[in-house]
């Protein structure tokens, strides 16, 4: 195929035909552009999806300052980077802190506020940024993507009895495949319950995604201690499992022990008051005496009668009888004496609080693997342990327990060849389709086999067709001599010397025949005018 004729040929068609034809070519050139270009463009995977308007423009803002392309669905409004430069683009937005949360906080407070702003819309403007603010706190914990907090906070009145306690809710959208754990939820409600004032955990209520209530009351407050008791029993068996292992791991190797520990622990509250006396320590508290004496006074005395009327000079016979009346005479004295001691006996009063989750008594039980050896010809031998290795091991694990018998704490070590463990399959390899490489080397062979269609199947066509319809030289020759250098005897067969010398290299009868149609079919006039001078030149 040679261009020289092609394009002499392009200058002798029509119109028409010479626009079709540059119409065509364009456009096989731009199909053959978009299909070069497309094969270059990298494949795009999502970078964020569901942001706000604020954070897809502070978004794409960063990733224009990084020279990172992207793609915006127009649906969705998903964010779309190369899929080679994902974890990239992430690593540059989020040291940029990108994207921000939605929720508003405190900020909201910061806003000028007009004149004539009411307390109530005061109240709820500081609702609203409080609401935002332990969302955004929240919303920062590992497994919780996004969470709302509701509070419904009641005025409160100036009585006493007609005040009502606040309450909140708290909806939260957890990440897929990360559930959040009953921990982070009791610490959700005790984070808000103390951010409220008079707000009490029981009155906060935690919902998931799937409207899921995570904050379900229990029944009753023993309830709540019997989880937190069996918590804390299995914290103290896994502590107990835990030595035994590490002890024992070095003489039977990692994957060569197995324990288990059943600790019966005691949870009851005691307290206990009691008061002794020491009777051996007597003490003097208190001593009272009491001391009447009496006598010594020149009361009356005698006989009652006539003589007692009687002047004291006339009375002879009484002398000697008031004599022995004086008051030097002792008998006539009356003493009384009273002594009153009190004692107080040594006395202590002493009150004792028992300790709770005192571990009553523990059952130990340990399964050791046998001695393997891995023989000359690859297989592996099991050996038993003999009974003084199993003493030494059931002596290890007691002082590894800090074993007590007087509360009845029992071991018991057995010796078992342990079955072994299952081969892993090989992870399945990924499918060809589906390996990233492919879909990139699929688009360079796809644009290359279209281009190369584009060359061969429409170019080449084009090309030709124009040589094959091409007029040629001499029959434009013939058209301006009008035939004369034909004009020999008459017929074709006399017009065929001169076409051969026209002719590129040698032809044949069929090629003569075929360029004659073709001269006919591009210009008739000038042929029939040859055929015309034929006919007049033979008479």
């Amino acid at each position: 195929m040679k261009i020289g004729p092609a394009l002499s040929g392009f200058g002798n068609l029509s119109i028409f035909r010479q626009l079709l034809l540059m119409g065509g070519l364009a456009a096989s050139i731009a199909l053959g552009v978009v299909i070069v270009m497309w094969s270059q463009q990298p494949n795009y995977a999502m970078l964020y999806g569901g942001l706000s308007d604020q954070d897809s423009l502070a978004v794409t803002s960063a990733l224009d300052r990084t020279g990172i392309p992207y793609k915006i669905t127009p649906g969705t409004g998903t964010i779309l980077v190369p899929d080679d430069r994902v974890h990239e683009a992430r690593m540059n937005l989020a040291g940029q802190g990108l994207p921000k949360e939605t929720a508003t906080g405190f900020e909201l407070l910061d806003k000028e506020q007009g004149f004539g702003v009411s307390q109530f819309m005061e109240n709820a403007r500081y609702q609203r940024a409080l609401e935002g603010e332990l969302s955004k706190t929240i919303a920062s914990m590992s497994n919780v993507q996004s969470a709302r907090v509701h509070l419904a906070i009641p005025k409160q009145s100036e009585f006493v009895r007609d005040r009502k306690d606040p309450s909140a809710s708290v909806f939260l959208n957890v990440y897929g495949g990360r559930p959040i754990q009953a921990e982070q939820v009791a610490s959700i409600v005790h984070l808000v319950a103390s951010s409220v004032s008079n707000l009490s955990p029981d009155k906060v209520t935690v919902v998931d995604q799937t409207g899921k209530l995570l904050t379900a009351q229990q029944s009753s407050e023993s309830l709540r201690l019997t989880a937190s008791q069996f918590d804390y029993r299995k914290n103290v068996e896994d502590y107990y499992t835990k030595r035994i292992e590490d002890i024992l791991a070095p003489i039977a190797g990692p994957d060569g022990v197995r324990a288990q520990v059943s600790a019966d622990i005691d949870f009851n509250q005691t307290e206990q008051t009691q008061e002794s006396f020491n009777p051996d320590l007597p003490a003097v508290r208190s001593e009272q005496t009491y001391e009447d004496r009496t006598g010594g006074t020149a009361a009356a005395s005698g006989v009652p009668g006539a003589l007692t009327n009687q002047p004291p000079g006339v009375q002879g016979g009484n002398a000697q009888k008031g004599q022995a009346d004086s008051p030097t005479n002792p008998a006539a004295q009356d003493n009384v004496r009273r002594v009153t001691r009190n004692y107080e006996l040594d006395k202590t009063i002493s009150h004792t609080q028992f300790q709770t989750g005192l571990v009553r008594k523990i059952s130990i039980a340990v399964v050791v693997d046998d001695h393997q050896k891995v023989n000359d010809d690859g297989t592996t031998s099991h050996t038993p342990l003999t009974e003084a290795e199993l003493a030494r091991i059931t002596s290890l694990v007691k002082e590894a327990v800090g074993f007590n018998g007087a509360r009845g704490d029992s071991v018991n070590v057995i010796n078992a060849s342990f079955a072994p463990p299952p081969t892993l399959e090989a992870a399945p390899e990924t499918p060809f389709l589906e390996k990233p490489w492919v879909w990139s080397v699929g688009k360079q062979l796809v644009a290359g086999i279209g281009v190369l269609l584009l060359v061969f199947g429409v170019f080449r066509q084009l090309l030709r067709s124009l040589v094959e319809k091409a007029p040629s030289a001499s029959v434009m020759a013939m058209g301006r001599n009008g035939g004369n250098e034909l004009s020999t005897t008459g017929g074709v067969n006399m017009g065929m010397p001169s076409i051969q010398g026209q002719l590129p290299g040698p032809i044949n009868y069929e090629q003569q025949l075929g360029a004659i149609k073709g001269m006919a079919t591009q210009d008739p006039k000038r042929v029939a005018q040859v055929v015309k001078n034929w006919v007049s030149s033979d008479g």
